[in-house]
């Protein structure tokens, strides 16, 4: 599809993150875990990947409601970075705490790619950052930050951890400090980021906050791909449902890609239409289905905005041949 609708990205950025689907009835690997909104309801926690430069699902799977392990998380990061075109790269990733472990920073770093992966709390981690340098974070919404290099237990050396503090309001309930919640003590709470990257900390914790459009695609896939469908109790057939709903989500944005407008060259300049909106201007309209001398087509009516995108995008699809050469004259880079 790539070279069809004429991408010539060489470095591409991943963003892997993980999402909670509540099961009712008996679905085989449901489990009950972590499910903020349905406390004490079984469910799966699928794994997925996307590019953040097309919004593509890149790879992923149905999982069952238990905290993946390091090695499954490796696997299918290494699955991801597989499955990219040939003389493409994984160049930046971002991964929320679901992703910590040394298992997902070699898998990064065999790929060649700089990463941003959020920290898990531990007691050591609340000690480290107790003794650390602060200072004042003017360009991040925090109070304070900082930065040290840390080896986390089982680390084969330290890595570059930075770290933002809040404080917290005067008439915040108090927590034990010894009752963690996400990064929270008594007087502040924290985020804390692992990263090779080597800009300053603002850069890096900018570039983090764009993770945020992994989280809208997952909602998109959810409630307009079918994703949060599980219709079988067999695990094998949900996990088919669930590549299925993925590439259900992926012809959308294959023909957002066709259909781009000639002055759209770069990445950063190619808007995504979600699959309902799409559906609405290309599926859901008024026409006719018309037979005349063993031909049959289809009217659309005068009225139809989005008649010439449609034109358009039909007329590049139907140049596309077996080979796949590319139907557009400009490459997206």
């Amino acid at each position: 599809m790539w070279a069809a609708s004429h991408v010539a990205l060489r470095a591409v950025t991943v963003d892997t993150d993980t999402t909670v689907h509540t099961v009712y009835g008996e679905k085989m690997g449901a489990r009950v875990s972590y499910n903020p909104k349905n406390k004490g309801k079984k469910s799966y926690q699928p794994i997925l990947t996307f590019v953040a430069e097309t919004r593509e699902y890149l790879a992923g799977d149905l999982h069952n409601g238990d905290r993946p392990t390091g090695k499954q998380i490796a696997r299918h990061l290494r699955r991801a970075v597989s499955s990219l075109p040939p003389g493409t790269r994984v160049g930046r990733a971002r991964a929320d705490s679901g992703f910590y472990c040394w298992d997902a920073v070699a898998a990064y770093e065999d790929a060649s790619a700089k990463f941003v992966i959020v920290a898990r709390k531990t007691n050591a981690l609340v000690a480290r950052l107790t003794a650390a340098g602060w200072a004042p974070s003017p360009g991040t919404d925090a109070d304070a930050q900082c930065e040290f290099p840390y080896q986390p237990d089982g680390w084969p050396r330290p890595y570059r951890f930075l770290a933002l503090r809040y404080e917290k309001p005067p008439d915040a309930p108090a927590e034990p400090v010894e009752q963690y919640q996400l990064f929270a003590t008594a007087s502040y709470t924290y985020r804390v980021f692992v990263t090779n990257f080597t800009e300053p900390i603002d850069k890096v914790i900018w570039f983090y906050h764009q993770r945020a459009g992994a989280e809208n695609l997952i909602k998109e896939a959810n409630n307009d791909a079918g994703l949060a469908a599980h219709p079988s109790h067999r695990f094998d057939v949900n996990r088919i449902h669930f590549q299925l709903a993925m590439l259900a989500y992926n012809l959308n944005c294959w023909l957002l890609l066709f259909q781009r407008e000639d002055h759209v060259r770069d990445a950063e300049d190619l808007r995504h239409t979600t699959l309902a909106t799409a559906r609405l201007k290309f599926l859901f309209v008024a026409a006719k289905i018309w037979h005349h001398a063993r031909r049959i087509g289809v009217s659309y009516s005068a009225d139809y905005a989005e008649q010439p995108v449609f034109t358009r995008m039909m007329d590049r699809l139907r140049r596309v041949t077996p080979a796949f050469q590319p139907v557009l004259d400009f490459a997206l880079t």
